[in-house]
């Protein structure tokens, strides 16, 4: 199993850990994907956890109802695969325009209940050093909890993972959820790495388009979700439907004004 799980971890995206529904998982793996629950509400007022400085806290905290949240699960002392997502997402995040905080909120949450708010704090200062904005010490939260809640939290998102008790390591999937401001899951991105696009648009959608600028909006009609893909893709019909759309309005206001100087003339 360890040796399988290095290997794994090794390589920049293993295939079965990028589907929502991987065929032919290995046993090692079995019960350790990711199953997409969208639309499902993670119960953000129940469900408890503690956060850097040792305070246990509900997750509805780090919901105010404005702004879209990124969750990810995995676990500090992870000695491969999780290490490769925090990093990549440290780094996705930081190609935003957007900053954590300001647009939009970041949790991470260990899934190992024996790790405490110390290994969350040093997790943090790291990963804020590595991100290297200002003011994101207020909108990324690095989380433990206790094993029932942590069960409860990644059930309810669709995280599968399992314990290993020989090798005392976790076996799970690479991703990320991004969920509304009201926690109800809107979006999973897949890998370790992900395209700026993806991550805009998601927190987008999640937001549903309260956040961002205009052209932002615009970009987001031009785009959907490729549930074959796992990313979005450029819908030439929809751009098709936004000109005609205008260009029947740009005809509707020079009737207007046409019939309108006839009407003139003729009086």
């Amino acid at each position: 199993m360890k040796t399988i799980f290095k290997i794994l971890c090794s390589i920049s995206a293993p295939a079965f850990l990028l589907a929502a529904e991987p065929a032919n998982l290995p046993q090692d793996f079995e019960g350790a994907r990711i199953i997409e629950k969208l639309g499902n509400k993670v119960d953000i007022q129940n469900l408890r956890f503690t956060d850097e400085d040792g305070k246990v806290l509900p997750l509805s905290t780090y919901f105010t109802g404005k702004k879209p949240v990124v969750m990810i699960l995995a676990y500090y002392s992870c000695p491969g695969l999780c290490g490769y997502l925090l990093n990549g997402a440290a780094n996705s995040l930081r190609t935003l325009n957007w900053s954590i905080g300001s647009e939009y909120e970041v949790i991470t949450l260990s899934i190992n209940p024996k790790e405490g708010p110390d290994l969350a704090a040093k997790k943090k200062l790291a990963y804020l050093e590595k991100y290297g904005r200002l003011g994101a010490e207020k909108g990324w939260h690095f989380l433990t909890g206790k094993e029932d809640q942590i069960v409860k939290v990644a059930g309810q998102l669709g995280f599968g993972y399992r314990y290993d008790e020989k090798t005392s390591e976790y076996a799970h999937s690479a991703g990320i959820f991004v969920l509304t401001p009201e926690g109800k899951i809107s979006r999973v991105l897949y890998g370790i790495d992900f395209p700026n696009k993806d991550l805009k648009l998601s927190l987008l959608e999640a937001s549903d388009g309260k956040v961002g600028t205009i052209l932002d909006r615009i970009l987001m009609f031009c785009y959907r979700y490729d549930p074959l893909s796992k990313g979005y893709s450029f819908v030439a019909m929809r751009l098709v439907q936004g000109a005609s759309a205008v260009l029947v309005l740009f005809m509707a206001v020079f009737l207007f004004f046409l019939f309108r100087n006839e009407r003139k003339l003729s009086a």
